[in-house]
């Protein structure tokens, strides 16, 4: 018996979830175990929004998202009650985190190589376009009333998605882990690109015009390993009052800053290569977005009242059935089938540790659809009657998604584990471990 087993390769047939780099996992490890704190966070701000929501108190709380706390500040456009500082001033931070991720992952990550980006990109759009279908057609067979919304169940979650898999998955493929993140990613940007184009009202040319100014000074100093804190956060402020102003949503100036970060390392005076500034800037605003500007936003976002409400009504409601269906099914379909198609018509193959049913699970995974959700159902019908449906859906698509993905990952979850063992027992027999065999799907 010899210590490798090459697994033969037919010529031009390349492996779909195929393991990545040492760096490429380790920095995969960073993300979950950050996510994994964060998540909690998201959960506990949306589960005590809900709670205050739904008390005695419950006016309070109303009242509390729609204090002003500058009212001088309508020349800019800045006069803005808590809950809209919530969802356009802290979510920039996010926004922010996720350009730096954004880039990082075309310049130095899975999308680099459009061979091994094809996948996530295909899924991550397959991903969206079934779920906007799935809404549209629900609301269409209804009278077509709810239309606006269409873009709501097509998010993907990332810092919950990431947690609820570094909970249970420990012993999943680290391929399914690498597409679940491409994924979030992509959906990430095209759900940006819906914000901007589909849900910008009044825009303004001019100010969205000076906010380059900022931002072009910000990528100056940035290129140039500048970090001075007292240049580069009030040129940040600056761009994203500008951008505010113009009508385009306040986050996607997040994004537009992220991307000026460079992300491969220079070299140091000694001749040493030194951390990527994206690397660096990530590690220093990661916890404020997931320990902070997340959680604050889900506390603001997710306190739907059902106190006296037709729960009947609710239910029935075209627009809570397209984003739970569109969440819950469209989701799954969505990435499952166009995984399949990939795999169907292309001379692309799954890897061959990973099974059809691992793919059903992070499918039903990337259903949980909460923080951008919420923020397009906001963008989307703001403060009207249909507000509070929205975020009763988001929550119960999100919820059930995540119920649905847990039980079948769990599942397979114990079938690797069971694997691992097995390997870890030969090898203390003999030093050697048997030929992995994938368990069944």
């Amino acid at each position: 018996m010899t210590n490798e087993h090459p697994r033969p390769e037919r010529r031009g047939v390349r492996r779909l979830f195929a393991r990545t780099s040492w760096p490429e996992a380790r920095f995969l490890a960073d993300v979950l175990r950050t996510e994994t704190v964060g998540g909690a966070l998201l959960l506990f701000g949306a589960v005590i929004a809900l709670v205050w929501a739904n008390s005695p108190w419950g006016d309070s709380y109303a009242e509390l998202g729609r204090w002003v706390p500058w009212s001088g500040g309508a020349a800019l456009h800045l006069d803005l009650d808590l809950t809209t500082w919530a969802a356009d001033g802290l979510l920039a931070i996010f926004f922010f985190v996720v350009g730096l991720e954004l880039k990082r992952e075309f310049v130095a990550g899975e999308l680099r190589d459009p061979r091994r980006a094809a996948l996530p990109v295909v899924a991550a759009i397959g991903g969206m376009a079934m779920p906007a279908l799935i809404y549209v057609a629900v609301n269409l067979a209804a009278g077509g009333d709810g239309l606006r919304g269409w873009a709501i169940p097509t998010a993907t979650d990332i810092a919950f998605a990431l947690a609820v898999l570094a909970v249970i998955g420990a012993y999943l493929p680290q391929g399914l882990r690498a597409f679940l993140l491409t994924l979030a990613v992509v959906d990430d940007l095209l759900a940006i690109t819906i914000i901007a184009i589909f849900y910008t009202d009044d825009f303004h040319l001019l100010p969205l015009l000076g906010a380059v100014v900022p931002i072009a000074l910000f990528g100056l100093l940035v290129q140039r390993r500048r970090t001075w804190w007292w240049a580069l956060i009030p040129l940040a402020v600056v761009a994203w009052t500008l951008v505010h102003s113009s009508g385009v949503h306040a986050t996607v100036a997040g994004v537009l800053l992220g991307f000026t970060v460079p992300v491969l390392a220079g070299k140091s005076r000694g001749g040493r290569p030194s951390p990527g500034l994206a690397e660096h800037l990530e590690h220093r605003w990661r916890p404020i977005s997931a320990g902070f500007a997340v959680p604050v936003f889900a506390f603001f976002a997710a306190g739907v009242s059902l106190r006296g409400a037709d729960l009947g009504a609710v239910v029935t409601d075209p627009i809570v059935l397209g984003i739970v269906l569109g969440l819950v099914v469209g989701k799954c379909v969505g990435i499952v089938g166009s995984t399949y198609l990939l795999a169907r018509f292309t001379r692309a193959r799954l890897d061959e540790d990973i099974a059809w049913s691992d793919l059903l699970g992070v499918s039903l995974l990337a259903g949980i659809g909460f923080t951008v959700s919420l923020l397009i159902g906001e963008l989307a019908f703001g403060s009207v009657d249909a507000g509070g449906n929205v975020k009763a859906a988001v929550l119960a698509g999100s919820l059930i998604s995540a119920l649905l993905a847990t039980v079948v990952l769990s599942r397979r979850n114990r079938a690797y584990r069971a694997i691992a063992l097995k390997e870890q027992v030969d090898l203390d027999q003999d030093g050697v471990p048997d030929v992995y065999q994938r368990p069944n799907g």
